[in-house]
């Protein structure tokens, strides 16, 4: 498919029609990866989508507690002041 470019401010872009962000879609935001001979568009898809439901999860599986202590024992407070 080929498409112009076109102007946008000072800037430069492309148009996608309904049909394309419909089909892929894409919302708000895609993820542009550019590669050696080429540019690829990605749809985002909501990055926090579905986190409540794994935390719960975590949870209910015992599997949500620290890795690392919040305060290490040896922390000196005094130094950040």
């Amino acid at each position: 498919m080929e498409t112009p470019i076109i102007k946008i401010g000072n800037s430069k872009g492309l148009r996608l029609s309904k049909t394309i962000l419909d089909k892929y879609q894409i919302k708000e935001k895609v993820e542009l990866i550019l590669e050696e001979d080429q540019i690829v568009l990605r749809p985002i898809d909501l990055p926090r989508k579905n986190w409540e439901e794994k935390f719960r999860d975590m949870a209910e599986n015992k599997d949500d507690e620290l890795l690392i202590d919040e305060v290490f024992e040896d922390e000196n407070f005094d130094e950040w002041n």
